[in-house]
């Protein structure tokens, strides 16, 4: 599935291939590396709510910011909350990025092998083999919560919206 009109860089229309998903929808599983070469899935985090930050490149900027905000809100959120950052980036630079920027909460994952979450959740760039830049929260049973696909590659995400999101499922979860 090919979706037009919802991604632009620097003004220039980019086809997103893969389902839009809305909140409501149930999350489809992935396979992706980790910094070590090892398989993550989704369902490898099953009983967790998931913030799945999406970065097109850790090498930009703004998704260097994305990462590190994210990171640094992965300390303040209870254990039963994994922050995942998922970019197209080859797991070495991963790693290399993450030794160097001090990233320890978040889980960095790397979907440049298969494409398998860019294309199940409906981010990936078809022109650039990149993925849009995102941010998905999912609940315990890995329901979409939260959607917000950035509509110009290079700005950031709506964090305070984001957050405001996750804390009030998380206050769901804990009066469950």
């Amino acid at each position: 599935m090919e979706r037009t009109g919802i991604v632009v860089s620097r003004g220039k229309p980019l086809t997103l291939i893969g389902p839009a998903l809305a909140p409501g929808s149930v999350a489809p599983d992935f396979t992706v590396l980790d910094r070590d070469l090892h398989e993550v899935r989704l369902s490898d985090h099953a009983g967790r709510v998931k913030v799945i930050s999406v970065t097109p490149s850790l090498d930009t900027p703004v998704c260097d910011l994305q990462l590190r905000r994210f990171n640094g809100e992965a300390a303040l959120l209870p254990s039963d909350v994994v922050v995942m950052n998922i970019s197209m980036d080859l797991p070495f630079a991963i790693s290399r990025f993450c030794h160097e920027a001090g990233i320890e909460r978040a889980v960095t994952l790397s979907d440049h092998r298969d494409a398998s979450f860019g294309a199940a959740f409906g981010v990936l760039i078809k022109e650039l083999r990149l993925l849009a830049r995102a941010v998905f929260i999912l609940d315990a049973e890995n329901i979409v919560r939260y959607v917000e696909i950035v509509p110009e590659l290079s700005s950031p995400v709506d964090y305070e919206k984001a957050l405001r999101a996750l804390k009030t499922l998380v206050e769901l979860q804990k009066a469950a």
